[in-house]
């Protein structure tokens, strides 16, 4: 992987302003990070999701990776309907959109606007040593990982398609993931991979691994998908973590409800949504060995698995077949007690 290149990706991306319906900017781009790669095709959906495949075009993408490009932010309302909002997410001209506690959005903490939107004032982009600290990796950085992705197959002339979709407002209920599944542009045994930024539960924690993720808040994900991933990265000696990462839900759990197989990777987040404590507005944060070991995962999926998700991999990851053959002796040598026992 080209580290100047990655750094590049973050940059680009993580200063690029975006909220919930003002993806364009950050639309725009990845668009023009995408713009060099050989054998990728880009287009967009009637709602404005972001549509990329990478690879041969005699064949269909069986790994569809998907991020989105907003983050919780200030946008300009329609006067008519302000009576609607509570007065706590007003800001000026701007109605705040996504999902922070009221406490916060008290605090009037300043922004910074943008036209039509704006933003909390915070760091666009940082690293500190292996932190990348910025006022949104939530879901840029799933972005920043994504576009790396397509740039290393891009420049590998791989043999496997592989889509990816950028979609838009997902943080006010999914509702770019929900256009995308109601016309998917993918075959029905594609896999969706949410790849995102969540709150570490259970054991996980920023900095050691990606997590796979079992499920979310609203549902569990796909068996096969997610045992595909484990086996990938298993085989490939990836840290990662495993967990069912039910503080928040996925734009995966919106495309299941469409009969859509899904899967979902985290990095583990620090300061969801900026929510820092004591009630304090500041940058979020992910672990920089974590994306990278996040990029390397996904193209062991795709190496390991390039017809999709594996029916057969769960026995191929379970002990159960061999410990009917290390005690097959012993099975043999007590079958005659239970003959002796038989029900008639």
């Amino acid at each position: 992987m080209d580290k100047k290149n990655l750094i590049n990706n973050l940059e680009s991306i993580l200063r690029t302003p975006t909220a919930p319906f003002h993806e364009y900017l950050l639309r725009k781009t990845i668009i023009d990070l995408l713009s060099d790669c050989k054998d990728t095709e880009i287009s967009t959906d009637s709602f404005g999701n972001l549509i990329v495949n990478v690879g041969p075009k005699d064949k269909k993408p069986k790994w569809i990776f998907g991020a989105h490009m907003d983050h919780p932010g200030y946008v300009k309302w329609l006067s008519h309907e302000e009576n609607q909002i509570e007065d706590f997410k007003k800001n000026g001209d701007y109605v705040f959109l996504g999902g922070v506690p009221e406490s916060y959005l008290k605090c009037n903490f300043p922004i910074k606007e943008f036209g039509d939107f704006a933003m909390w004032d915070l760091l666009p982009y940082k690293i500190d040593e292996d932190l990348i600290k910025s006022r949104a990796c939530d879901d840029l950085i799933g972005c920043v990982a994504i576009v790396t992705l397509i740039q290393i197959l891009s420049s590998e002339n791989i043999s496997t398609p592989v889509g990816a979709v950028f979609t838009r407002a997902e943080e006010v209920g999914f509702v770019g993931a929900t256009e995308l599944a109601k016309n998917w542009p993918y075959c029905d045994d594609a896999c969706f991979v949410s790849i995102e930024t969540s709150i570490p539960t259970g054991k996980s924690k920023v900095g050691e691994g990606p997590i796979c993720r079992l499920g979310d808040r609203l549902t569990v994900f796909d068996h096969d998908a997610t045992e595909s991933i484990l086996f990938a990265a298993k085989e490939s000696n990836l840290k990662i973590q495993r967990e069912l990462l039910d503080l928040g839900a996925c734009e995966a759990s919106a495309l299941s409800v469409f009969d859509i197989p899904v899967a979902g990777i985290s990095l583990p987040l620090g300061n969801y949504h900026n929510c820092g404590d004591q009630n304090k507005i500041e940058e979020e944060f992910v672990s920089f060995s974590d994306l990278k070991v996040l990029i390397n995962l996904m193209q062991c999926i795709i190496k390991f698995f390039p017809k999709g998700p594996d029916k057969e991999v769960f026995k191929k990851r379970s002990r159960f077949d061999s410990k009917v053959n290390e005690y097959r002796e012993l099975i043999k040598q007590t079958s005659n007690h239970f003959k002796k026992t038989a029900l008639d």
